[in-house]
């Protein structure tokens, strides 16, 4: 029972803390303290350390011997790899698609594409909304399952859409597009469809240009850095 809660605490600190890197909670380039970490979710160092070092296999974080832990610059080729794997899912989800989708499903669209456009909605709710409503059209398609592993793919990827959005001042540019491509899909325009959500899949790398040019430090250069210890620990 003992070592059962010992993995259900690690595997929960795990999710807490790659939840904080993608939210950019924890920012692109920020130093990882295992003891205020620990004492800020409460819990005692070595289920921090142990979600640290998964956490680095998912190249969220990088762990420097005598150095410290840090959450992982944003490394636009792991964009690209995950944009590219998501955006051949996602196309052929729609070629996938039965000439009757589920009427539910198509319900459950049309209420979601309806809250992204609620006024006031914070960057978080609308970033649910859009993996829900992807998800969403995965299911239509029969392929709703496919969506775990895309999503366990794109670390690097929902947080630079995270930072195109924060880069926006209205989410409702991304909405209009959810829109575009609904309409096409029940209105039995697979061509329209396919270049629409390939359009809307591919903006974020208009993003990172934007980004980038006015915060490179949030971003992996071609070349690997290292952080090194001076006063304070800073990238080189």
């Amino acid at each position: 029972m003992a070592q059962t809660n010992r993995r259900t605490s690690r595997r929960s600190i795990y999710l807490k803390l790659r939840q904080m890197v993608l939210t950019l909670e924890l920012p692109p380039g920020a130093a990882l303290s295992e003891n205020e970490l620990a004492a800020s979710l409460g819990v005692s160092r070595t289920p921090v350390r142990e979600s640290l070092i998964l956490l680095a296999q998912d190249g969220l974080v990088q762990i420097f011997p005598k150095i410290g832990s840090f959450v992982s610059r944003v490394d636009p080729a792991q964009v690209a790899d995950a944009q590219f794997l998501r955006e051949a899912v996602e196309l052929a989800s729609l070629d996938a698609l039965p000439p009757d989708p589920d009427h539910a499903v198509i319900t459950e669209l049309r209420d979601n594409l309806a809250r992204q456009q609620r006024p006031g909605l914070d960057l978080e709710e609308f970033f649910e909304l859009d993996e829900a409503f992807h998800q969403g059209l995965m299911r239509l398609s029969g392929h709703g399952n496919v969506w775990t592993t895309v999503a366990a793919a794109k670390g690097h990827l929902d947080r630079a859409r995270r930072l195109g959005l924060h880069e926006n001042v209205s989410p409702a540019v991304f909405a209009d597009q959810h829109r575009e491509i609904f309409d096409a899909v029940v209105g039995g325009d697979l061509a329209s469809a396919r270049t629409a959500m390939r359009t809307h899949l591919r903006a974020v790398f208009s993003d990172i240009e934007r980004i980038r040019a006015h915060s490179p430090e949030l971003f992996a250069t071609g070349s690997t850095s290292v952080p090194v210890r001076r006063n304070v620990v800073v990238w080189e």
